[in-house]
């Protein structure tokens, strides 16, 4: 009997909320992870879970055996670990980043890593949903300060600054404003957050303190490079990271705001995370990307 296997199953059963679910996490069945449950109860004899067609929930005993094991796959991973001597990095790494700063900085850094790293197989996952590291098999994900939560460990890694910015054509027509308080007379070009709708904030520095901008959204998107296009357009004003805007910029397509010697005037910094789910999964090829990561941003 393969009993670690078996505790396994119960406790992504009891993760999951689900035997749906933990198959789903473990590649298995329903009935696979259905029978394996009932061969654990069989093995202790008490029943863990007390099953319907519609709900499922620990017994007493299941909830005194789910605090006893939950800790073992860790455990487990933690010994391996500690007995494996890793000459180098290696084997599969799944990343997960924003869509913007996946493209426009992790993409081009890859080739670098893989060099580096040869014997790293690199899956890319770039998207503005919440990923669960868990259940998608994530390694490692880059985040916002906006995108954390209590459920990972983050360790910050950079600040970018954000840059607001117009196309020349657009500040002929409308005027360039020159404080925060002037931009609520502008079109502004805001960008809302795809997992709870909420807008960005166009947050500055004034005089060391935290200010607010009030807006008038001109046009609303939840796809920054839309944003980033419509202001090359003339459509209006925008706050974008500067691996963005940088660029643009530097074509003359864009012109960078509140940068002309209002040294009491600044953006919010984009603060960038690096996210495991637990420190155990800080294993070498994690280690060496973040490290890589640091360095090259």
């Amino acid at each position: 009997m393969d009993l670690l296997g078996l505790i396994g199953n119960f406790i992504r059963v009891v993760e999951n909320g689900s035997i749906a679910g933990a198959a789903r996490a473990k590649g298995m069945s329903p009935a696979a992870v259905s029978q394996s449950l009932s061969r654990l109860e069989a093995h202790l004899g008490v029943r863990l879970l007390s099953r319907t067609t519609r709900s499922m929930t620990l017994t007493e005993s299941g909830k005194r055996y789910f605090e006893k094991v939950r800790h073992i796959p860790q455990d487990i991973d933690l010994a391996s670990q500690a007995a494996a001597i890793e000459t180098k990095p290696q084997g599969p790494l799944c990343i997960a980043t924003t869509a913007a700063f996946g493209r426009y900085v992790i993409a081009p850094l890859m080739p670098a890593f893989k060099a580096l790293f040869p014997d790293i197989a690199i899956e890319l996952i770039s998207t503005d949903r919440n990923v669960d590291h868990r259940l998608e098999g994530v390694d490692v994900s880059i985040r916002i300060e906006a995108q954390l939560n209590d459920q990972l460990i983050a360790r910050k890694i950079a600040s970018l600054p954000f840059i607001f910015c117009a196309s020349p054509a657009y500040l002929e027509r409308a005027g360039t404003p020159r404080t925060p308080e002037e931009l609520s007379q502008h079109a502004c070009l805001v960008f809302r957050y795809p997992t709870d709708g909420r807008f960005l904030p166009w947050e500055f520095i004034v005089d060391g303190q935290p200010v607010n901008a009030k807006l008038n959204p001109e046009f609303i998107s939840d796809d920054i490079d839309i944003i980033a296009k419509i202001a090359e357009s003339g459509g209006g004003i925008a706050r974008l990271a500067s691996f963005i805007a940088q660029p643009l910029i530097g074509a003359g397509r864009l012109t960078a705001l509140f940068s002309s010697g209002e040294s009491n005037i600044a953006s919010s910094p984009m603060t960038i995370y690096a996210c495991v789910n637990e420190r155990s999964a800080l294993n070498a090829k994690v280690r060496a990307f973040i490290a890589f990561l640091e360095e090259a941003i």
